[in-house]
């Protein structure tokens, strides 16, 4: 199993991605509110560190 760090940046309705690849390439990604739960459902199991600002917490 190759395990990877994935960033993801949260939105109402585009989330942006961001990950290195096996090959130390870096994946940058815009995933539509649709479109995420089939990206995920294909992608190896990872580690998603998820981007919440200031305002978030209110």
């Amino acid at each position: 199993m190759n395990n990877s760090v994935i960033g993801l940046d949260i939105a109402k309705n585009i989330f942006h991605l961001f990950t290195l690849l096996a090959d130390g390439k870096p994946l940058k990604k815009k995933l539509k509110r649709n479109e995420l739960l089939a990206f995920f459902a294909n992608y190896p199991t990872s580690i998603i560190g998820i981007e919440a600002c200031g305002s978030s917490h209110h």
